[in-house]
């Protein structure tokens, strides 16, 4: 989809996966299976940094969420943002995770979602509504299906009132 948009960042065009071999389980003694023989969801590969990435990309696009800004590795490399910060609760989870340029996300600190976007409008950017939007329901799904991280409930219900009323 998006590969190759980022000038200089090397990621090879995903080949499809069954559902048994997009999970990579780690071996060891510890190696546990749920009943139905699939690897538990603690036990499967975390993905690198890079990986993370590439897959933000492939998902959202390979813009600035805050700005729009094109993000290559030359002239705006792309930063990991969390959209729920970790201090409110976020999870360290790819539902979570957002490409953003690292101007916005150094500006950002540890602004919700819709005051930063209120604010990135303010500066005259251009953020990405739809995109923090989907990801916020895609996160509180994913909370709802996984069970914890009770802190962020609250406030991922506020910010998506929040951002819909707009």
């Amino acid at each position: 989809m998006f590969h190759g948009h980022l000038v200089g960042l090397r990621i090879p065009p995903r080949k499809p996966q069954s559902p048994q071999t997009a999970t990579i389980a780690l071996m060891g003694r510890n190696n546990r299976t749920q009943t139905n023989g699939a690897p538990s969801p603690s036990n499967e590969r975390q993905l690198n940094r890079r990986e993370r990435m590439a897959e933000i990309i492939e998902r959202d696009g390979p813009y600035c969420v805050w700005c729009s800004a094109p993000l290559n590795l030359t002239l705006n490399p792309p930063t990991t943002e969390h959209l729920v910060p970790r201090i409110k609760g976020g999870p360290s989870w790819l539902e979570n995770e957002l490409a953003a340029c690292k101007r916005c996300n150094n500006e950002r600190g540890h602004q919700s979602p819709a005051s930063w976007i209120h604010d990135c409008e303010g500066m005259g950017r251009t953020p990405r509504v739809d995109i923090v939007i989907a990801a916020l329901e895609r996160l509180q799904n994913a909370i709802t299906e996984r069970g914890g991280i009770r802190r962020a409930r609250p406030y991922i219900a506020s910010q998506l009132r929040r951002l819909r009323k707009r």
